[in-house]
């Protein structure tokens, strides 16, 4: 046992874990890109032992790296660098229910599937959803301040937090805003710790609202021409339907997903699709859909299309979208993850589609994401002929240029998946000089040793 893992040996006994098998298991998030090298595991249960460990750790100048449902993808939770990995997955339970007021209290080691299958039982709806829902927590949610397919509708993870508790870089136990929907009482710093990466301090409760179930879920998959058409679908459903989901992907996504066994929708093909979903809980709202349906096609904007009648053929549409990033996974894809306001999208698609193709015929780029809040996954996949290493130097180039792009378009060089270690190179793009000093002054205040996190999202050289 190394001289670090012993520190924590008498706080948490055997839940202080430094087999090889562990320290692979948790030091490490889907990145893939840094070997894992934790000098321990730690699995507390309690807020007590959190606030312990946090406290010990600053004793000792010893770095924090939170660990949830490790599916991270900018090795925000990857522990490289000997750092001591804290794992909530001992603390997954819902601590607490109020029907009335619709909301939940729960620990951050929660399933996100969990809570959305807790509020199922309680005829509510929890609507944050992703492809990792299974396996990510809650606290990594938070962290992130985690997106996915119903933002248009419903919002990020943020909309959803009306209260944590949080352990900071120091160890002191706060409570942010105690679940209150309104609470006009000065700096709100929950709203801090959402999206921080971890690197202000550890959440430890969260209280999170929860919404009606929706009903009749509806799926339309569409075919398009060309990219301005499919925003010309989305202006003129949003106008009319109050859309649940509005989803793009490429004829070269749609291959692909075709390829992996996901049955055809219809017969044309088409260089775009788009996948929408709404509620079709009356014969008013299915007719304007039918009515938009035949407009989009009398304008030119729709080449086919199918509406589902079921809900088992809306999550059989559904699997044309969730099933992209696992078929491409075989061709060792280089993701990013990018977003601008909305009336920018096409043109921001074009420049950066014709700046790769420029550059790099041989590579094929894959487009597809949640076009309704401006957000879109850029895969650029691996020529078989090409090594790994040089074709990730190569994408490095591409990022460059993509984030110009995103920096000319005033977007975002991650839209959801949090910056991590993996953009915080590329955080400038996205982020002013003074923005940054101003992140690097909040974290001295909650972290002024410099434990929580070290390394990602920013860096505290250059803070004085």
């Amino acid at each position: 046992m190394s001289d670090t893992a012993a520190l924590f040996q008498p706080l948490l006994g055997n839940r202080c874990l430094t087999d090889a098998e562990s320290c692979q298991r948790y030091g490490v998030d889907w990145t893939k890109v840094w070997a894992p090298a934790p000098s321990a595991v730690l699995l507390p249960e309690t807020i007590e032992e959190v606030q312990a460990i946090v406290r010990l750790a600053n004793q000792h100048r010893i770095a924090l790296v939170p660990s949830g449902g490790r599916t991270g993808l900018s090795a925000g939770a990857v522990a490289a660098d000997g750092e001591v990995v804290v794992a909530f997955d001992r603390m997954n339970k819902v601590l607490a229910f109020s029907e009335f007021d619709r909301a939940v209290t729960v620990q951050p080691g929660v399933v996100t599937q969990q809570l959305q299958e807790f509020a199922e039982e309680k005829n509510l709806f929890y609507p944050v959803d992703f492809a990792s829902a299974g396996s990510s927590q809650i606290g990594g949610n938070i962290g992130t301040n985690a997106g996915g397919i119903k933002v248009i509708r419903y919002g990020m993870t943020r909309d959803w937090i009306t209260g944590l508790k949080v352990v900071t870089g120091k160890g002191d136990l706060l409570e942010l805003n105690k679940g209150l929907v309104k609470n006009a009482t000065g700096y709100d710093f929950r709203h801090l710790f959402i999206g921080s990466e971890g690197t202000l301090g550890f959440v430890v409760e969260a209280d999170i609202q929860l919404a009606r179930q929706p009903q009749n879920l509806t799926v339309l998959v569409l075919g398009a021409p060309g990219f301005s058409e499919v925003m010309n679908v989305l202006h003129a459903f949003q106008n009319k339907l109050d859309l649940t989901a509005f989803e793009f992907f490429s004829d070269k996504a749609m291959a692909h997903v075709l390829a992996h066994g996901v049955p055809k929708p219809f017969e044309t093909e088409s260089q775009y699709y788009c996948l929408l979903e709404f509620e079709g809980v009356s014969e008013d709202v299915m007719n304007d859909a039918m009515a938009l349906f035949e407009q989009c096609v009398e304008n030119g904007w729709v080449e086919d299309g199918v509406m589902s009648q079921s809900i088992q053929q809306a999550e059989q549409l559904w699997q044309l979208r969730e099933r992209i990033s696992e078929s491409i996974s075989v061709y060792t894809p280089y993701k990013n993850d990018i977003s601008v306001t909305v009336s920018k999208v096409p043109k921001f698609v074009e420049e950066v589609d014709a700046i790769v193709q420029n550059n790099y015929p041989d590579f094929e780029i894959v487009w597809f994401g949640h076009i309704g809040d401006g957000n879109m996954h850029l895969n650029i996949l691996k020529p078989d002929a090409l090594a790994k290493e040089e074709f990730f130097s190569q994408c490095n180039n591409v990022s460059k240029w993509v984030f110009e792009i995103v920096q000319k378009y005033n977007g975002s060089i991650s839209a959801e998946h949090g910056v991590g270690r993996t953009k915080k190179p590329y955080l400038h793009y996205s982020r002013s000089a003074d923005e940054i000093a101003y992140m690097q002054a909040v974290k001295a205040v909650f972290d002024p040793n410099n434990i929580m996190n070290p390394g990602k999202l920013i860096d505290m050289e250059s803070h004085s």
